[in-house]
């Protein structure tokens, strides 16, 4: 079991500004897929369904909404 940091927040100027945040800790089994892992997060960001970008940095995921100027950061804790 790992547990993960997911951080969802405005951006102004395409950099995360951090003038609201809403944050979630989570438990996910080590299989868990980046696919699964996005369903997840986005489902308890209240954003599910919501198309964007998704860039891997290998420990952090990155996504980023259409058309809203928010982005989303998932990283492992350790």
């Amino acid at each position: 079991m790992s547990q993960i940091l997911i951080e969802y927040t405005d951006t102004y100027g395409g950099e995360a500004n951090y003038c609201w945040v809403k944050r979630e800790v989570v438990s996910i089994p080590d299989t868990m897929s980046d696919r699964a892992l996005m369903r997840l997060a986005k489902r308890l960001m209240g954003i599910s369904g919501m198309p964007g970008k998704t860039t891997s940095y290998g420990d952090m995921i990155e996504f980023r909404p259409y058309r809203s100027c928010t982005v989303m950061f998932i990283q492992v804790c350790y």
